[in-house]
């Protein structure tokens, strides 16, 4: 093609094909996020019938009037957040809770520690999930100094009789650790801080969780080895992949009571490469410990 002493077609071309190059790139991000829609898609699906049974346990639950309470703990981006979100999505709202204290009051720190947090225990026919629970003393308090030595000591001394008085009048503990990777959770930080819809969830505490991170590592440690009991044991949810963490909660909530009319077309057998227990989660960290001659994950 010719071109004129002032390079005028030069320059068209030059413009047509990058815009042909923003096409492509436009077309090519349309593509990925359809794909994306229809795997997100796909697997909410496969979540709808856990979900039914979820409605089936919450009547159980409500006819013979049993309380349950099902804490979700682990490191900060972890996914306990949006598990309870596909946990209570059509659970009846008048038979559940979900609790997620913030900071105690001046007044509450003069009571037992415990108290603000029974204060918000289940009734007969009530699930209560806790976003966070009392074992704040046991992670997040003693890494950041808002508890002092000997109030996290009393916390671990107490806590075990605390949980088997709980269990042995009645109700249903569940209790659940969420575990990420350190490089999962910076991806999912990085995430937050870049989307206008997510920055919300972005606290001063997690921005500080990367730097903190062998500080939280030691303190799972010690709670899970001292505080997983055969009365309140821990599990541990494997949480990379959000939806096998999602749909692996669910199971192991489920497979806590034994309720009428299950669907055993279903397979509520957890994915062991997903969920452990507390003590298999104890003896990794010491083989590791032991290789490394550190914490690494």
């Amino acid at each position: 093609m010719a071109q004129d002493e002032d390079g005028t077609v030069t320059e068209s071309v030059e413009q047509l094909l990058a815009d042909r190059a923003r096409l492509r790139a436009k077309l090519a991000e349309l593509r990925r996020k359809d794909r994306s829609a229809v795997r997100k898609s796909r697997q909410e699906r496969q979540l709808k019938p856990f979900q039914v049974e979820l409605l089936k346990l919450q009547d159980h639950l409500e006819r013979h009037h049993r309380r349950m309470i099902v804490l979700f703990e682990g490191r900060d981006a972890a996914g306990k957040g949006g598990t309870i979100r596909r946990v209570t999505r059509y659970m009846n709202e008048k038979h559940y809770r979900v609790v997620a204290l913030g900071k105690p009051t001046e007044e509450q720190r003069t009571q037992w520690y415990f108290q603000r947090y029974v204060a918000q225990f289940p009734t007969g026919g009530e699930i209560v999930l806790f976003d966070r629970s009392w074992y704040n003393r046991a992670m997040v308090e003693p890494v950041f100094g808002f508890c002092t030595h000997e109030e996290y000591r009393n916390f671990m001394r107490g806590v075990v009789g605390f949980e088997k008085d709980l269990v042995r009048q009645g109700t249903v503990l569940v209790k659940l650790y969420f575990s990420v990777t350190k490089e999962e959770q910076r991806r999912r930080f990085d995430r937050r801080r870049d989307d206008p819809l997510r920055q919300w969830k972005l606290s001063e505490i997690d921005m500080q969780a990367q730097e903190h991170w062998d500080d939280f590592t030691e303190q799972k440690y010690h709670m899970l080895k001292r505080t997983s009991t055969a009365d309140a044991p821990w599990t541990i949810i494997r949480s990379e992949d959000k939806h096998t963490a999602r749909l692996n909660a669910m199971r192991v909530i489920l497979n806590a009571v034994d309720y009428e009319d299950r669907d055993h077309g279903l397979d509520f057998v957890p994915d062991a490469g997903v969920v452990l227990s507390g003590a298999e989660e104890v003896s990794l960290m010491e083989a590791e410990r032991i290789r490394e001659g550190r914490f690494t994950g």
